[in-house]
C-alpha cells in the first residue's frame, strides 16, 4: 500500500471515529506491520505536537489541512502563506518560553534564598550543605569525580548519574559555570545542592526538543567522589 494511501485510511478513521463522537481507546491491536506503523506515525505526530506545547488544537481544522493536502484538494489559505505562518507562530511560542523560563526561575531563586541554610554567591549561584567533606578541593584546571542528580525546578529528572550507577568524570572547566564555581566551594566527600540560575547554566545553549529548555533554572545534588590535579582526558 503506499503511503499516501496509508496516511489517508489513518486518517479517514480518524474523521469517521470523530465524526460518530467516539474516542480512541486503548484496545488497539498491533499484529502486523501495518498496524506497527499506523500506530508509529501518529505516535510521532502526537509527540511532535506535545514537545511543541500544542495542548489546544483544532482537530477538524487539523485532519482538513491534511486530507486537502493528500487529496489535491484547494487550500483553505494560500499555500504560500502555510510555512511562514508556522515559522511565525513557532518563534512567538519560543519566544513566549523564553520569558517565562526566565520568570519562573527568578521567582524561584527569589523565595528559595530565603530558605534557612541557602547560601548566595556573588554570582547568583545559591546552594545547601547536605553534607561536609574533608578533602581536597578542585580548581578549575582539575578534574573532578561526582556522582549528581539534576532536576528542573518542578522536580523532573533530566539527567542523573545516580540513577545510570557510575560516578562522572570531567574537567572542571568543561562544565556549565554554576558547576565549575559550586565544585570549588566543595571538599572531597562532601554532597551540596546547587540552584542554579540560567545564566549559570545553560542559558538559551540548549539542545531542540531536549527537556532542559532555555532560559531554565536548574537543581543539582552532587557528591564530589575525587579531585584529580590537572585535566585528565
Amino acid at each position: 500500500m503506499k503511503i499516501k494511501n496509508l496516511l489517508l485510511l489513518i486518517v479517514g478513521a480518524v474523521i469517521i471515529l470523530s465524526s460518530c463522537g467516539q474516542k480512541m481507546t486503548g484496545n488497539v491491536k498491533i499484529t502486523t506491520d501495518l498496524d506497527t506503523l499506523s500506530y508509529a506515525l501518529g505516535a510521532d505526530v502526537g509527540n511532535s505536537l506535545k514537545s511543541a506545547k500544542l495542548e489546544e488544537i483544532n482537530y477538524e481544522a487539523f485532519l482538513k489541512g491534511i486530507t486537502d493536502a493528500f487529496e489535491e484538494n484547494e487550500f483553505k489559505i494560500k499555500e504560500e502563506e502555510i510555512k511562514p505562518y508556522i515559522q511565525k507562530f513557532f518563534a512567538e511560542l519560543r519566544q513566549m518560553g523564553l520569558v517565562k523560563n526566565l520568570e519562573d526561575g527568578k521567582a524561584f531563586l527569589e523565595e528559595n534564598k530565603k530558605k534557612e541554610g541557602i547560601i548566595v554567591t556573588e554570582s547568583g549561584l545559591q546552594y545547601e550543605i547536605l553534607k561536609e567533606g574533608t578533602g581536597n578541593s578542585p580548581e578549575t584546571s582539575d578534574t573532578v569525580i561526582c556522582h549528581y542528580h539534576g532536576t528542573l525546578l518542578d522536580g523532573t529528572v533530566f539527567d542523573s548519574s545516580v540513577e545510570k550507577g557510575e560516578p562522572f568524570k570531567t574537567p572542571l572547566n568543561r562544565v556549565i559555570p554554576g558547576w565549575t564555581e559550586g565544585l570549588q566551594l566543595m571538599k572531597e566527600g562532601a554532597k551540596y545542592k546547587f540552584y542554579i540560575p540560567s545564566e549559570l547554566a545553560y542559558g538559551t545553549r540548549v539542545r531542540p526538543g531536549g527537556t532542559i529548555e532555555a532560559n531554565m533554572s536548574l537543581i543539582f545534588e552532587v557528591e564530589l567522589l575525587e579531585v584529580i590535579e590537572g585535566p585528565q582526558e
